[in-house]
């Protein structure tokens, strides 16, 4: 991170070099909330049933609530600080240490590599349920290679290309949603089943923290929005509303339809699939051939995972060129196509890691919890910049949650974290290896590389 964009990072950015404001508050919550619903429910709803129960939906209202709480801290740096960086923004401003700063932007890279890796797995699942015939670590394989290869031609994000595929992930969920009311209009459900635990004979605290943990990846995304800070009009007012708005109707979604797959479809079953969801859609409740419903819903799935994914191999790539331009990992990263003005080298990297990750020993559940290893220690660390900063660039605009609140989104994240760690030792080895793989990059750059070189440009 360059020293003038820390010394500039709390001002309104200058007329002619500044981004444009133009993300309004409404547009800013359905960035939010597509961000945060994207995929994560339709990957893991399985697993966090078999680690809770039957009234496994607590964990979904838990996580939420532990990952809104950290939304605060964002927000309030963001109405300080209203620019692009997000987390190495803050903690830069709190720390004022550069390798600190440094593994804070390695983890961002490393979390988003193991997440791209789960979502491919994820894919890999629906996809067969459309045809079984290809290997799912060859379709997950095929899957990066595709989107790295979109990412090459060239993709262009907006919020209204966010808008639009917020609308097909809430109207797949809408539609398990729709089922959940006709199995209770006609009488068949069992509400008993929503206070159950049946989790291998864990206490039902231990279930839902359990269950938390691993829900936890599908409440991650909001942090994104702090990128566009800088473009979004009148943050101090807009973004609080936009990010705990967004979090609330994520988390209502998530409860409702945690609640319906709990209703509708035996835990076991729910535990044992790889697409979940789809087992709601094979109760065959609506008056709809189950067979042309169960493509459809995997479709719907696949279009929600395959956005979620591009969206991880962009920022993985841009990441890379940012960091080769600041002269923390070797120039070659900052290497531009000619004709695309895609970060090539960047991109090809970034699915040669993801495609590792496919290609080892770890299977979904470990990747998820690597995910959120690093998340979880990126929040904290968020949060405490938040308390470290208190009072100071603040004036009457500045959106100040309360202390108390932030130390209990800070300790319920440890928490987390440390149940994670716990219960899955062998994640910090995944953990490590990505760690050891950025600090083998800024090695090669501090002992090898050139400073201050022009961006290039290659075939």
């Amino acid at each position: 991170m360059s020293e003038t964009q820390v010394t500039d990072a709390r001002g309104v950015p200058d007329e002619e070099t500044g981004l444009k404001r133009s993300i309004t508050g409404r547009l800013l919550f359905f960035y939010v909330l597509g961000d945060v619903l994207g995929s994560g429910i339709y990957v893991l709803i399985g697993s966090v049933a078999g680690a809770v129960g039957g009234a496994f939906w607590i964990a979904f209202a838990v996580g939420v609530t532990v990952a809104t709480i950290t939304g605060l801290a964002y927000a309030e740096l963001v109405t300080k600080y209203p620019r692009a960086a997000g987390a190495a923004l803050f903690v830069n401003l709190a720390f004022r240490n550069r390798f600190l700063t440094f593994l804070i932007t390695v983890c961002m890279l490393s979390a988003s590599f193991a997440a791209a890796g789960s979502l491919a797995t994820g894919f890999a699942a629906y996809f067969q349920q459309v045809w079984a015939l290809p290997p799912a670590l060859l379709l997950g394989l095929a899957f990066i290679v595709v989107l790295a290869v979109v990412n090459f031609i060239g993709i262009t994000e907006s919020v209204v290309a966010n808008l639009v595929m917020t609308i097909v992930e809430v109207g797949g969920l809408v539609i398990i949603m729709g089922i959940g009311v006709m199995y209770v209009v006609q009488g068949k459900a069992d509400l008993g089943t929503l206070t159950s635990f049946d989790a291998a004979g864990k206490s039902p605290l231990f279930a839902v923290v359990a269950g938390v943990a691993l829900a936890f990846f599908a409440m991650t995304g909001f942090e994104n929005a702090a990128n566009v800070a800088e473009e979004t009009v009148e943050p101090h007012r807009t973004f609080p509303r936009a990010l705990v708005g967004g979090m609330v109707v994520a988390g209502v979604l998530y409860v409702l339809v945690a609640i319906t797959a709990a209703l509708t479809v035996p835990i076991g079953t729910l535990a044992d699939s790889d697409a979940a969801l789809l087992e709601v859609i094979k109760a065959d409740l609506l008056p709809v051939p189950v067979g042309i419903m169960t493509i459809a819903f995997a479709i719907i799935a696949m279009i929600a995972i395959t956005n979620t994914t591009l969206v991880a191999l962009v920022t993985e790539s841009r990441i890379l060129y940012g960091m080769a331009r600041e002269d923390v990992v070797p120039g070659a990263f900052a290497r531009i196509h000619r004709s695309r003005r895609s970060p090539w080298v960047a991109l090809i990297f970034s699915a040669v890691v993801v495609a590792g990750l496919l290609l080892s020993p770890a299977d979904l559940e470990r990747l998820v919890a690597v995910t959120v290893v690093f998340t979880l220690f990126i929040y904290g660390l968020v949060i405490v910049a938040a308390m470290k900063l208190r009072g100071h660039d603040e004036d009457e605009h500045t959106f100040r949650p309360p202390v108390p609140l932030l130390v209990i989104g800070l300790v319920g994240n440890a928490v987390l974290l440390g149940y994670v760690l716990y219960t899955d030792p062998r994640s910090l080895i995944y953990c490590a290896v990505l760690l050891a793989l950025g600090l083998a990059l800024f090695a090669i750059e501090h002992f090898f590389g050139r400073r201050d070189r022009p961006v290039e440009t290659g075939a």
